[in-house]
């Protein structure tokens, strides 16, 4: 983390992009938690494919949307490939509600694009999600839960409105919260009970059912879309094991999975620089045109 912040550092000179439209509210409501903006790259068509990007924040943040780092990393690359990038705030774990309250804020972005897409120049036919650490886990369970109701929650006012995507990149994101750290670069570490209550305001030890509502291999069918996913092998905040995980899962059901791993690749910091997000955004862009 200390990189990517003296990363950041160097880039506030440059020309960084900046929202067309800022603090859209997706919710109907005026909270800060619900605020998403809206890049369109600088070609002024009629409209563009859209990718929702998520921050990381251990589910806790509330209101990070995206850094001038991140606007490096994920608008200009998207931009270029012609894409729409989201950027969203959604409901702390610690400060607002507990999970599901995230993936259902996640799901309303969703629903609220292809709603008004007219009124923001989206082409609601794709719609690719992103995310790095707990955003990468919100991307991935809003990819595998697509056309799952369970998860789809009644934020915002597009309700009959699909939330289904089209493609997914998961940056290092946990899977199964329940075999955290069973994973040898991690076998010295034990969840703490922080960590443990974080997300469910429970110790999830104790309440395994949501612990696997939260899990997006449960979701996994047919119709999952395809994954793009990052993982250091030196990450010891979310083992590699979780992605493997997670890429196993997507294989055995014969969805099309790529896992590309970082042999000396940490949290962050050297997993997600700017050659990473342009591999992203090429993704993005071979599906996209795989559905033309």
């Amino acid at each position: 983390m200390i990189f990517l912040f003296l990363y950041a550092g160097l880039l506030t000179a440059q020309q960084l992009p900046t929202p067309t439209w800022p603090n859209v509210n997706y919710a109907g409501n005026n909270h800060t938690y619900h605020m998403m903006d809206i890049y369109l790259p600088d070609d002024n068509r009629k409209h563009y494919p859209a990718v929702v990007v998520i921050y990381g924040s251990a589910w806790t943040s509330n209101d990070e949307k995206l850094s001038d780092y991140q606007k490096e990393v994920f608008v200009m690359p998207l931009a270029k490939k012609g894409f729409a990038t989201v950027a969203i705030n959604h409901r702390s774990s610690t400060l607002d509600a507990v999970f599901p309250a995230q993936i259902h804020d996640v799901k309303a972005v969703i629903r609220f694009l292809r709603a008004r897409a007219e009124d923001f120049k989206i082409d609601p036919s794709f719609i690719g999600i992103a995310g790095y650490s707990s955003g990468g886990h919100l991307a991935a369970l809003a990819g595998t839960s697509s056309n799952n109701k369970s998860v789809e929650g009644a934020v915002g006012e597009y309700l009959t409105y699909p939330s289904h995507v089209n493609a997914v990149v998961d940056f290092y994101g946990p899977t199964d919260l329940s075999v955290f750290y069973d994973c040898p670069i991690t076998s010295d570490k034990k969840l703490t009970m922080k960590q443990r209550t974080k997300l469910f305001g429970e110790d999830i030890y104790d309440i395994p059912d949501k612990v696997q509502a939260a899990n997006p291999v449960n979701y996994i069918d047919e119709n999952t879309p395809p994954f793009l996913i990052f993982q250091g092998a030196q990450d010891r905040t979310v083992p590699i094991c979780q992605s493997q995980l997670l890429h196993e899962a997507l294989l055995a059901k014969n969805i099309d999975s790529q896992l590309l791993i970082k042999e000396d690749g940490d949290h962050c910091g050297n997993n997600l620089m700017p050659h990473h997000t342009k591999q992203m955004a090429a993704f993005f862009h071979t599906q996209y045109k795989k559905q033309l």
